[in-house]
């Protein structure tokens, strides 16, 4: 396992773990975090097949480290955040998928982070929060994009007025999290998901991460025309080949309820 500044990196055979290890600022995310969260990224991309965000204690992260930015000229803070917008851009849309495993406070730029990857899973103890209302803030890392398009504007706009907590229950009804697991489970969780989206196709894997979104923002026709030439390329490759004779040769796992 590899650190840097906070950031760990490992690459479990096909499977890349990137953790956020700041334990006594409950994993508050720094600008030089944020780029060696954008590095390890960027690797994950060019040694795996998938990424895994996730945190070494008890918390994912509770946000951004405020005191970077007291007393800090506005233009320099936006340069910041649209530096954040690149690095997690590194994570939502590059070569491969990536789970987060959530625990404890995911607050801020903590559910920022988590709203780039693509799968969230969060034990018992997570809960999610919004708080720059209270702060007198507004949020910088791509929350006004990605966890609003999660969870709706009108929803958002709740959190960050009121800052309200959402336990992880709650977040699950809002669209935040995909699986919940008993305390401490998130990672194991989040492993198992990772062997299976290995074992996909890569064409498929990022046809969809990238094909998905794009699609949403598309008109319906052009939409519609995108998802068609999709279909055509992933079907041509010899993953898409191997996998049709597996199905018709009944070699295939049978998809059952878990």
């Amino acid at each position: 396992m590899q650190s840097d500044n906070h950031i760990t990196y490992e690459l479990r055979g096909n499977i890349a773990l990137i953790g956020i290890d700041r334990p006594e600022k409950r994993n508050a995310m720094s600008q030089v975090m944020f780029e060696a969260l954008g590095r390890a990224a960027a690797r994950a991309h060019e040694e795996a097949r998938v990424g895994i965000l996730h945190s070494h204690n008890d918390n994912f992260s509770a946000g951004l480290d405020l005191g970077e930015h007291l007393g800090r000229d506005p233009i320099e803070s936006m340069h910041d955040s649209r530096a954040q917008h690149v690095l997690l851009n590194t994570v939502e849309q590059g070569k491969i998928p990536f789970i987060a495993a959530l625990q404890g406070a995911t607050i801020g730029a903590g559910l920022e982070i988590a709203a780039s990857a693509h799968i969230r899973v969060a034990d018992e103890s997570t809960f999610f929060a919004l708080p720059e209302g209270k702060r007198g803030i507004f949020v910088g890392g791509g929350g006004s994009v990605r966890v609003s398009r999660l969870m709706s504007t009108t929803r958002m706009m709740e959190m960050m007025l009121t800052a309200r907590v959402l336990n992880v229950q709650e977040a699950a009804g809002a669209n935040l999290v995909h699986f919940i697991t008993p305390v401490g489970g998130a990672l194991a969780k989040a492993l198992e998901l990772a062997a299976g989206i290995a074992t996909n196709s890569p064409v498929s894997n990022y046809a969809i991460i990238n094909g998905l979104p794009r699609i949403h923002d598309a008109s319906h026709d052009d939409g519609l025309f995108f998802e068609s030439i999709l279909a055509s390329l992933t079907l041509v490759s010899p993953h898409a080949q191997a996998g049709l004779r597996e199905f018709l040769e009944k070699r295939a796992k049978r998809l059952v309820p878990e």
